[in-house]
């Protein structure tokens, strides 16, 4: 199609061509049943397969140990906000969060209803422009998890190192670097994502727990927020979110067939690396507020001399074709978010663009 343009919203994420005219093709007729996948019965078989290779994908994709189970939920990571504390919390056990930025904040802010929250490290006082080192991260005495944003999308920061909290369960939200990196199962018992950034369309929460996490939920609290009731269930205790789980699987598809995980960070750092090269030859003119060991991947913050220049910035790209490069409205500045199918020509594009909108206005 000639019309598309690049899109780095940082919100709904860029889905791979192919994704999506397979979904076009399919939509009035899958695999002639004579209906729509989202008019099937989630317990039919052309949804059960749908449903199970996308557990097989994700399963193989990601490398996921026999000893973890993978769950479909409603929500995004939201949700999981909420699931979290409500399933492990438990009287005298500490509540531990690592606070990198927005999406960390707002998780806490859920831990926060429970007693025995803790912050135990915190980058606030550099405005959320570094992660933590694995060796600055130490649990509480009787923690029940240690919870972390791994990627944090609006302040462009991506955790390098995993910690080791040795008998505490490590926790974390990567919601927005998921499947561009390997995971280092031996290091974390659970890791949550929402689709949208780099899995699929909105509305689907990916849950990959180690099963001896799951023993541990608590068992006073509703079945359908219960980690161990949808395991048992096989995400199936509810229908669940049919479209977006087969949308996803056209992309894990898609991401087999061009690399897999090894792939789509080898993209992942071409893509990022044509920004940054852009910000950091302009002599000061493009600044990134990250420290640079800390830089993420898959979103690129910058700022111009003046909010003035911004707004000239964002304008004429949206003009040229490059959609959704304005910051968090908490943040201001620009921002350019490539998860897995940003074609590589995009992120070359605007890093041309850069150098020319510099050498017009400067």
């Amino acid at each position: 199609m000639t019309n598309r343009i690049f899109n780095f919203s940082a919100g709904p994420c860029t889905l791979p061509l192919p994704a999506l005219e397979k979904a076009q093709n399919e939509f009035l007729d899958y695999q002639c049943s004579g209906m729509s996948i989202i008019e099937q019965s989630h317990r039919g078989k052309f949804y059960d397969e749908v449903h199970n290779t996308a557990i097989q994908n994700l399963k193989f994709l990601l490398q996921v140990p026999d000893d973890f189970s993978i769950l479909m939920l409603h929500g995004g990571a939201t949700q999981n906000f909420v699931m979290i504390p409500m399933n492990f919390a438990s009287e005298g056990k500490a509540l531990d969060y690592v606070m990198t930025g927005s999406w960390s904040k707002k998780a806490a802010a859920e831990g926060k209803s429970y007693a025995g929250y803790k912050e135990i490290w915190t980058s606030a006082d550099k405005n959320f422009t570094c992660m933590p080192t694995a060796a600055q991260i130490t649990p509480s005495e009787n923690s029940a998890y240690v919870h972390f944003c791994t990627n944090e999308t609006i302040g462009g920061i991506e955790l390098q190192e995993y910690p080791d909290c040795g008998d505490v369960p490590v926790i974390m939200d990567m919601s927005s670097h998921i499947m561009s990196r390997e995971i280092p199962f031996d290091r974390v018992d659970m890791v949550y994502a929402g689709a949208q950034k780099n899995l699929g369309p909105a509305g689907l929460g990916v849950v990959i727990i180690r099963n001896s996490l799951l023993e541990k939920c608590n068992a006073n609290i509703p079945n359908f927020m219960s980690y161990k009731v949808q395991a048992d269930n096989n995400s199936l205790y509810n229908t669940p979110p049919v479209f977006a789980i087969y949308m996803m699987n056209n992309v894990l598809e898609w991401v087999k067939a061009n690399g897999g995980v090894v792939g789509m960070e080898k993209l992942a750092k071409q893509r990022s690396s044509f920004i940054y090269d852009a910000v950091d030859a302009s002599g000061g003119w493009y600044s990134c507020p990250v420290e640079k060991t800390c830089r993420s991947r898959m979103n690129v913050v910058w700022r111009l001399p003046s909010e003035e220049l911004e707004k000239k910035f964002i304008g004429e790209a949206a003009a040229a074709g490059f959609s959704g490069l304005k910051g968090h409205r908490s943040v201001g500045g620009c921002r350019a978010s490539m998860y897995n199918a940003m074609p590589v020509a995009g992120a070359e594009q605007l890093a041309q663009f850069m150098v020319d909108f510099k050498k017009n206005n400067s």
